[in-house]
């Protein structure tokens, strides 16, 4: 059987002695002493120095401040926040953590055949896609399990958290960045639309990921008009996702695109594990006479498989490279589970073998109460209190100082898992989305700085290392908070620019 793929797709040390000023330090003036490439950029964004908060700091001398500005002011940090729930479980959980996915049964197995129900219980892993589900599928067939005489049965309970519309943060329900957690997240709850074009007959073949059981899509759609540019073409397909058994095209599809996949938000998150799950099973090889449905594992269930995920210190990485809103979600609400005590330890095995995991069930409140009693400990009482809603920072409630994320950033840097918690980070003019960053020729920063980044609609923020060229590592953490704030992220991009190129 053909296995389906589905492509996604603290080093230098300071040694400048402590000053008695800091190099750029918030004077009077409307401006104080931002450096002026940061001030050219802001005027042209048309926003006001009191949207810009920020702050550079020395990673090993907290006396060092080469600049702040409005450091102490509460923002809206946008995805910046995931540094907060990443360096947590890092911190919490250790960054081998892994989530088990587990496969019981309530039935016998003879000759291929189990008789019985196939049960499947999350345990919050945040990446559990296409190959690695299906990769559990082959192992269940190696293990004797081809034919299931009863159903799948898909079990939620290890996250208690209420339904809640995909669209309510901005109206885009089938946007990925809006799909809401889930103790089974089962392929980010997506289906990815591939267009092949076929000029000789005049349509586009569609290819989709995964198979969903019961939905219907259109296999062609018509090809636009010769000459027709690519442009806004997922307008022109005039997709119908009103129905939940179905997805149908009114519209046409420009050759001159070529092949392009476009991932959308399943319209029915409800029912997408059933349906997605029982289409694996099949074209894995599997059959079965009934089919997948959501429910519980009972008592004394005979376990048959665990699928590990990939570990902590992998998803962070996904989490702050891309900067994935879901995933960042998985890894706060498995925080939640944790038991709060005075001081708790590493989770290096949250259950004994084949038993179920004894941890509590996660919500949101249980996160915030884990990460605000871990802030307290590791910072102190004292220490400015993020605000934390979902963990993602896809919130218009989440605040945060940038004096307290700096000071986590330097904590971090000390922390025996620092060096992975830091090279989670994207890499200006590299990789994850800095990567567009630091092109211009002679850059000090390309290369140089490992930052987090974060957009809303009225938020830019960023925030990570750098290694100047003087040797020195500093903390830099910028936001603006502005209806112009998009526009001003040249303003941000040229602050750490500045960073980079400190001199001695």
């Amino acid at each position: 059987m053909k296995r389906m793929s589905f492509s996604r797709s603290l080093f230098a040390l300071l040694a400048t002695a402590v000053v008695a000023l800091p190099a750029c330090a918030q004077l009077p003036g409307e401006y104080g002493a931002l450096p002026p490439t940061v001030v050219a950029a802001l005027k042209r964004a048309q926003v006001p120095p009191s949207a810009l908060s920020a702050l550079v700091v020395s990673v090993d001398n907290r006396a060092e401040e080469r600049l702040r500005f409005r450091a102490s002011v509460p923002v809206n940090p946008a995805s910046v926040m995931k540094l907060v729930t990443t360096y947590a479980a890092i911190d919490l959980l250790g960054a081998d953590y892994t989530w088990n996915t587990r496969f019981y049964t309530d039935g016998t197995i003879d000759q291929g055949v189990l008789r019985g129900n196939l049960y499947v219980r999350g345990d919050g892993d945040p990446k559990f896609v296409l190959e690695r589900i299906q990769s559990a599928f082959f192992a269940l067939q190696d293990k004797g399990v081809r034919l299931v005489l009863g159903d799948i049965v898909l079990d939620h309970s290890a996250f208690e958290i209420a339904p809640t519309d995909p669209g309510a943060f901005d109206g885009e329900s089938l946007r990925p960045y809006n799909t809401t957690p889930d103790a089974l997240l089962v392929n980010f709850k997506s289906v990815v639309l591939t267009f092949q074009p076929d000029g000789a007959n005049g349509v586009a073949r569609v290819i989709s990921e995964p198979p969903m059981a019961g939905l219907a899509i259109d296999a062609t759609v018509p090809l636009a008009r010769v000459g027709a540019g690519c442009g806004d073409w997922r307008s022109g397909l005039q997709a119908r996702f009103d129905d939940a058994n179905s997805i149908r095209f009114e519209g046409r599809y420009p050759q001159s695109c070529g092949e392009l996949k476009w991932p959308v938000a399943y319209q029915d998150p409800a029912s997408y594990a059933s349906r997605a799950m029982e289409g694996l099973w099949r074209a894995s090889g599997g059959a079965i006479t009934g089919h997948a449905r959501p429910g519980l594992t009972p008592p004394g269930a005979t376990l048959l498989h665990e699928a590990a995920s990939l570990p902590l210190s992998d998803i962070i990485t996904d989490v702050n490279q891309w900067s994935n809103n879901v995933m960042a979600q998985q890894v706060y609400l498995t925080l939640g589970r944790l038991v709060p005590t005075p001081a708790p330890q590493p989770v290096m095995s949250p259950a004994a073998p084949g038993g179920l995991i004894p941890m509590r069930p996660a919500r949101f409140e249980r996160s915030r109460e884990v990460v605000e009693g871990w802030w307290k400990r590791t910072f102190g009482i004292r220490s400015a209190m993020p605000v934390m809603d979902n963990g993602s920072g896809l919130s218009r409630e989440e605040r945060i100082m940038p004096e307290a994320l700096a000071n986590l950033l330097r904590h971090a840097s000390r922390h025996p898992q620092g060096e992975r918690f830091a090279s989670s980070l994207s890499v200006a003019g590299v990789s994850g989305t800095a990567a567009r960053m630091a092109r211009a020729p002679g850059s000090a920063a390309r290369g140089n700085a490992q930052l987090k980044t974060g957009t809303l609609k009225d938020v830019t923020g960023i925030a990570g290392y750098v290694n100047a060229v003087n040797g020195a590592r500093y903390v830099v953490v910028g936001f603006v908070n502005h209806p112009n704030a998009p526009a001003a992220r040249p303003a941000l991009e040229a602050l750490v620019e500045w960073t980079a190129s400190q001199p001695d």
